[in-house]
């Protein structure tokens, strides 16, 4: 029997500042809206986009990174899966659904110059420094000075 399999890669831009928000446990969610782009030609045979915009979940230390290095217009990468929800409308009028990604990696890809601000650059992931008596490097794991090129092996 096949194994079930639930994966998700987009890359787009977002639409709007990202939105944080802490739950009564203290666990942070950042809620992200993307636009990916689909091409195609119309019935005059020139080529066009049409987007397709999709809501993001991003769970914890990576929400916080997203919610402050992020903002509307910046290219990211997401990769991450599928999850239906079903709740019951506030107003009453019946049962709500949505299919949502949450994210398991959330690319910056750019620079600070892209979109409106941002940062987190060149493509990378930004994982925010440890602190306190976390596991983790200090300032002192990494060199102040470059060093030489003849370490290189190749």
């Amino acid at each position: 029997m096949a194994a079930n399999i639930n994966r998700v890669v987009l890359v787009g831009n977002l639409t709007r500042d990202p939105e944080l928000k802490h739950l009564a446990s203290g666990t942070a969610l950042c809620s992200l809206r993307i636009a990916v782009n689909t091409r195609r030609k119309d019935e005059s045979g020139q080529w066009t986009d049409k987007p397709n915009y999709f809501d993001i979940s991003v769970w914890g230390n990576q929400g916080e990174s997203c919610a402050q290095y992020l903002a509307k217009g910046r290219p990211v990468a997401i990769d991450g899966r599928l999850e239906w929800r079903e709740w019951e409308a506030t107003d009453g009028s019946g049962k709500r659904q949505a299919v949502e990604i949450v994210a398991d990696n959330v690319q910056f890809l750019g620079s600070r110059g892209d979109g409106e601000g941002g940062g987190g650059g060149g493509g990378g992931s930004y994982l925010p420094p440890q602190t306190g008596g976390q596991a983790g490097g200090s300032d002192a794991d990494f060199p102040s000075t470059p060093t030489a090129d003849d370490d290189i092996p190749f």
